[in-house]
């Protein structure tokens, strides 16, 4: 998909089969400027984004947030004798720490190899190359020009955004209120969580999704909140125990949540060894031909039709820029060690659970699941940072066991492994980014650790203003529920506890739908590809399971959207819809900034409105008549 958007991109801002090589366009351009431009580009970009990727890595909505005592209060084991040892609230000055101890020796860990991944190799690294695509062509006349219509048009629709998500507060006073509780389709189907809930930031995610992951959504929320949950419900009392509500995870929570791992297990599962298999071929395929120069066939850059490479000048170019600043090895290495051996001493410290052996084990599998998830990227542009750490919730977790801690531990070993191998692909793909534009990788390297310095402060800074502005974060049903929270910790909870307290027959809808997602993936592979683009992502179908589905239904009208645009003007739809897209997501995005600082200064929104069936209303209004009367 990356690929396409870049094939795509290099049309919209005026390129030609000629252009297809980058230095013979933009070559000479970097060298009339001496490259200063694209390379500040590149460079700010990968501070920036090294500085976002915390707040992914962070596991601020996962495994961190998992460890907490209002996720804890939601989750199986909430009524456990050892549950106040596997708990541990959140703190500002404990999740800087850990973050920085865990932060950066993901970047150790694949600097050694990135000669062997980008230009032995040639790996594409699709969103790294189309990033790459994308500073040189503002370095262009007619990349400046699009650039600045693209600007101009985020900016219309940022202040739409905005300024819609403002209006929208003021009918918010009290729970289950205002435009985001509209019940589109009945009270009938508001009340299985179908309806759509008016916000932009979805509906800008839905225009920047593929079609099919919008589709899979929407077919998941129909399969869960339109079929299953509605006659697993009818089960209460024979299923389970009859008024336990609608959280608890021994009634139909349970079902929510377990069914909702599964699929999500098993697609991972299936893809864990479907890009480890592919990344073992690969490389067995590259070490055998060395000799012979061969290439990956993802990669055919240089490399001439039977496979030998030819060295063009521009890769001459290319690998003289990359190769000039030499990131020293020992300094890698001893990075890493002396990381290791700092994370080894503090970490038992923060979380007491986790021994310190647990940590050294974590550290010696590291580097080989770093180099993998980094080569699968490459392959793939597919990360599987949280399939790796839930990995190590699951080893962890069982060798502590539930008497030990082993949630707590389980958790915090998540967020190590996820940290590293998240960090490590995330590198390898910025200096795809730096190869092709010429960029110093000495600089990149640099940047990227300025980067995720800042991001260690200010993305537990952000969490920290909303977890204190929201008394009711993480909780169901509440704005801001952190679903993923729940799962990370009932996956814990699996690891050390087992199955035996899942509500009756949930433990077989598990495994069939485990098996389901699996042969889904499965039938992806196998079948031709004309038809594999119409069977559903299991991944994206599990989602809706336990969150609903009013976001499932905004992003399918932001597909819809996009579909009736490139039906009446397909190029101007490619060379905006991602901006009108950026602007919808951050304007909401931005919104709840000065939210917060409201919440912060107890101002509450002055107006409630809510939707009553007629009945209801007849109700109410004659309970309000006799109050007057």
């Amino acid at each position: 998909m990356a690929v396409e958007s870049t094939l795509e991109l290099e049309n919209n801002v005026g390129r030609t089969k000629r252009d297809e090589n980058l230095l013979d366009v933009e070559g000479k351009m970097v060298e009339d400027d001496d490259g200063t431009k694209g390379k500040e580009n590149t460079v700010i970009q990968t501070c920036v984004v090294a500085t976002s990727g915390i707040a992914f890595s962070g596991g601020f909505g996962s495994y961190l947030f998992g460890m907490s005592d209002i996720i804890a209060a939601q989750s199986s084991d909430s009524n456990s004798p050892t549950r106040n040892m596997n708990i541990k609230n959140p703190s500002l000055s404990w999740i800087i720490g850990f973050l920085f101890i865990v932060s950066f020796i993901g970047l150790c860990s694949v600097v050694p190899l990135r000669k062997i991944m980008i230009i032995d190799f040639k790996l594409i690294y699709p969103s790294g190359t189309a990033t790459a695509h994308l500073i040189n062509s503002f370095h262009t006349p007619q990349g400046a020009k699009l650039a600045k219509q693209q600007v101009s048009a985020l900016g219309k629709f940022f202040s739409f955004s905005f300024l819609w998500s403002f209006f929208q507060w003021f009918f918010t006073s009290e729970d289950d209120c205002g435009f985001e509780n509209f019940p589109t389709f009945g009270i009938k189907a508001y009340q299985n969580k179908f309806f759509f809930d008016f916000s932009t930031m979805y509906v800008g995610v839905g225009m920047i999704c593929p079609y099919l992951i919008n589709v899979s959504l929407l077919l998941g929320a129909i399969l869960s909140w339109g079929i299953m949950w509605p006659l697993i419900e009818k089960q209460e009392g024979h299923w389970y125990k009859a008024g336990l509500g609608p959280s608890n995870f021994h009634g139909i929570q349970g079902y929510r949540v377990f069914t909702a791992i599964a699929v999500i297990l098993g697609d991972g599962l299936y893809n864990f060894v479907k890009v480890l298999g592919t990344t073992g071929t690969g490389l067995y395929n590259q070490l055998k031909n060395k000799e012979s120069r061969t290439v990956l066939p993802v990669a055919t850059d240089g490399a001439t039709p039977d496979g030998v490479g030819a060295t063009s000048f521009d890769d001459q170019r290319r690998t003289e820029v990359f190769m000039k600043d030499r990131i020293p090895t020992w300094l890698a290495v001893s990075g890493y060690v002396a990381i290791a051996a700092v994370a080894t001493i503090t970490l038992p410290h923060i979380f007491d659970p986790l021994e310190w052996y647990y940590v050294v084990v974590i550290y010696i599998f590291a580097p080989a699941l770093a180099f993998c998830n980094a080569y699968g990227c490459g392959l793939t542009d597919w990360s599987l940072a949280s399939t790796y750490g839930k990995l190590a919730i699951f080893v962890i977790g069982a060798w502590a066991g539930k008497s030990q801690g082993g949630i707590l531990a389980g958790l915090a070993a998540c967020g190590v492994m996820m940290n590293i191998v998240s960090t490590a692909s995330d590198l390898m793909s910025d200096f795809k980014t730096g190869y092709l534009t010429l960029a110093s990788p000495r600089s990149m390297f640099v940047s990227q650790v300025i980067g995720t310095a800042m991001g260690c402060v200010i993305a537990p800074c952000v969490f920290w203003i909303f977890y204190t502005a929201f008394p009711d974060l993480g909780k169901h049903g509440s704005e801001y529920p952190a679903p993923y929270a729940v799962v990370y910790r009932n996956l814990a909870i699996l690891g050390v506890e087992g199955f035996g307290s899942l509500p009756k027959h949930c433990l077989s809808l598990c495994h069939a739908l485990f098996a389901a997602a699996i042969l889904i993936n499965v039938a992806r592979d196998t079948v031709p590809k004309k038809w594999a683009r119409f069977i559903p992502i299991p991944m994206a179908m599990a989602i809706p399971f336990y969150i609903g589905t009013s976001f499932a239904i905004d992003m399918c009208v932001g597909s819809l959207i996009l579909f009736i645009w490139e039906k009446s003007n397909k190029a101007k739809a490619d060379a905006f819809g991602p901006a009108v897209a950026s602007g919808l997501i951050c304007g909401e995005g931005i919104w709840s900034v000065p939210k917060s600082v409201l919440a912060l200064f107890k101002v509450s929104p002055p107006i409630c409105m809510k939707f009553l069936s007629k009945d209801t209303n007849v109700k109410v209004d004659g309970f309000l008549s006799t109050l007057i009367r």
